[in-house]
């Protein structure tokens, strides 16, 4: 009789032990995935992005120096060209952090750090025939030279640097999407193991407090009852860490992060479309491939089947009212798709849906860019499209922009919530479980002690 009491009494320690084991390596695990979520993951990805639209912003702003440079000293376009110029120092600027950067996380990838060492070869290729351009742009006579200088700049930008980019934007989402797999599958896991090692606890003190009560005529034992208790508190709470984790990782991975970089992408879309129309008006040689690729990176933002510039405006319209209409119905794809598919927060929605109003706006100021041009108005044309007086197309971008930025605004801030919460949970809870488990063991033995002496 007393063999068995000290093998119950061994084997509910000893699961004790496994269970607070199992919970704090699934603790301490869970922090690890926070740090690197929060540290690691997410920067990377951003800075990828953020590369992406710094190296268009860059190309954009030489353009629209360019396009300006002759006015510089008076006259409408003097602010655009001192902005553009403050712009590309700017753009430059981004461009070597984000390098370095994601030159620190290409480390232990080959892909990621061969495609790095070629963007900083790459980029440094850039400067150089982008520097040229605006060195000859500033000689008398030198705009031909200027013009060619950046036509090679704008290619080597097109066919190298920005396939680059986006490659490690890619990439490293990638790679977050796989340790946001990984965390999320060890949780799954780790909450099944802690459950059964839990239930298997608590019936083992049932079945010691059905012994003591079957042998000694006593109903119950107080400590065996405290014990059984703690452990059933220390069950409760580590299972709700466990699967809280994996809400919250879920929360911060896709119902915002995906968003972020969603709205990201469409960004740095943005910025390229935004150039292509300095292009347009800089290099009358290229003016159709230019619309090209303007009316391309519309489609990748709000994709609309077969429609072309002339048609673009009003089937924007007509879908997006049908979307107004109901919720359900949308009729085009692209990365404002995207993120109306994935609201998840409270007043995501109206700002998602001012980022569309917003880039209508800018889209028909593209149409009267291109109309005052074809009516040979080239200079109104260019003073429209590079102010930055209300009403003008600059100004409407500034606007979509800032829609852009307040909506990735809230889902940066909800992300930065569920790892905040996260980790503040994994530090909360976890001493509670282990000074439950404690509890029920020192309850356990000190609740057994009497009995067990009857036997001496």
């Amino acid at each position: 009789m007393p063999a068995r009491l000290r093998l119950l009494r061994a084997a509910s320690v000893l699961l004790a032990a496994v269970l607070a084991a199992l919970v704090l390596a699934a603790g301490l695990a869970m922090n690890g995935t926070w740090n690197s979520v929060a540290d690691r993951d997410a920067p990377r990805t951003t800075s990828a992005a953020g590369l992406d639209l710094a190296l268009n912003d860059m190309d954009a702003q030489a353009a629209n120096i360019l396009l300006s440079s002759g006015d510089a000293g008076e006259g409408r376009l003097q602010t655009p060209y001192t902005k553009g110029v403050g712009f590309y120092g700017d753009a430059r600027r981004d461009i070597g952090h984000d390098l370095r950067t994601l030159a620190v996380a290409a480390q232990g990838s080959t892909a990621d750090e061969k495609t790095v060492e070629s963007l900083t070869d790459d980029f440094a290729e850039y400067q150089e025939l982008i520097g040229r351009a605006l060195e000859n742009d500033g000689r008398r006579g030198g705009k031909p030279a200027a013009l060619a200088d950046y036509r090679r700049a704008t290619d080597l930008l097109r066919t190298r640097l920005l396939p680059a980019a986006r490659t490690l934007v890619a990439s490293n989402n990638s790679h977050f999407d796989t340790e946001y797999a990984s965390a999320r599958s060890a949780l799954s896991s780790q909450l099944i193991a802690a459950l059964a090692v839990g239930l298997l606890l608590l019936a083992v003190l049932g079945v010691l407090q059905w012994y003591l009560a079957r042998t000694f005529r006593r109903i119950l034992n107080p400590g065996l009852l405290a014990a059984t208790v703690c452990t059933l508190l220390a069950v409760i709470l580590g299972a709700q860490l466990l699967s809280g984790s994996a809400d919250r990782l879920r929360v911060a991975r896709h119902d915002a992060f995906d968003s972020v970089v969603a709205l990201a992408r469409a960004r740095a879309v943005a910025y390229d479309a935004n150039a292509d129309e300095s292009r347009y008006l800089l290099d009358p040689a290229r003016r159709e491939q230019y619309a090209d690729s303007f009316l391309a990176k519309s489609q990748a933002l709000y994709g609309l089947k077969g429609a072309s510039l002339s048609t673009y405006d009003a089937e924007l319209a007509t879908t997006w009212q049908a979307y107004r209409s109901d919720h359900r119905d949308l009729r085009f794809t692209g990365e404002f798709r995207r993120e109306l598919d994935n609201i998840t927060f409270p007043g995501e929605r109206a700002a998602a849906e001012r980022t569309v109003e917003t880039y209508s706006v800018y889209e028909r100021d593209d149409r009267r860019i291109r109309a005052l041009l074809a009516a040979g108005e080239e200079r109104q044309a260019v003073e429209f499209c590079m102010d930055w007086q209300p009403g003008t197309s600059n100004a409407h971008f500034a606007a979509w922009t800032a829609a852009l930025d307040r909506v990735a605004g809230i889902n940066r801030a909800h992300f930065a919530s569920s790892v905040a919460e996260g980790r503040s949970a994994v530090h909360d809870v976890l001493p509670w479980v282990g000074g439950l488990l404690c509890a029920a063991v020192l309850l356990g033995v000190l609740g057994l002690r009497p009995r067990l002496a009857e036997f001496r």
